[in-house]
């Protein structure tokens, strides 16, 4: 398996780049679609944004901020990113495509990380038996306290999910503009 979390590291970004020219492909979008995936993808990306502000990677063991409440929220909110584009998509391809690359890609590149903060880090155990990987818990784990860091966020260029989201629905609307013609 970890041979495999190695290999699906490095190809979910290419892959991901490939999906999105299905997607756009494959997409039936209405303008009711898009409005409510967009109601979905917001609060994901929100949710990157955040986590992303809090995140020392390979630093330190992050147990702040939404790393208070589950272990993995740039995971989650990329989940829920893609919750929202399928619901704009109206294609059940589309599902069915994101579900197999959560499931094959991601869910083995989460657990070497984790493997990897094991490793690096030893109170990564404790944590990890505290705060569930995807499901969010109803009390912050420890204090939950520190603050956001927009260095952060900028050093990691989390506003690329911005940029990738207005584009796909941009994408979108073109496409939809287009067939209404």
């Amino acid at each position: 398996m970890a041979d495999w979390s190695h290999i699906a590291r490095r190809i979910r970004v290419p892959l991901g780049f490939g999906f999105a020219i299905f997607y756009v492909w494959a997409a039936r979008p209405t303008w009711l679609s898009i409005a409510i995936g967009l109601l979905i993808t917001i609060p994901g990306i929100a949710l990157r944004a955040l986590a992303s502000g809090h995140v020392k990677k390979n630093e330190e063991l992050t147990t702040t901020g939404p790393y208070a409440y589950v272990r993995n929220p740039l995971y989650l909110g990329s989940l829920i990113m893609a919750i929202g584009f399928a619901i704009a998509a109206q294609s059940v391809w589309v599902l069915l495509i994101i579900a197999i690359m959560f499931f094959a890609i991601y869910l083995p590149v989460i657990r070497g990380e984790e493997s990897y903060l094991r490793t690096a880090f030893p109170s990564f155990e404790a944590y990890s038996q505290n705060v569930p990987r995807l499901w969010p818990r109803m009390r912050p784990y420890g204090d939950g306290a520190a603050g956001f860091s927009s260095a952060l966020y900028w050093r990691h260029r989390e506003y690329n999910a911005v940029l990738g989201t207005g584009a796909i629905l941009a994408a979108l609307v073109v496409k939809l503009w287009l067939r209404s013609r």
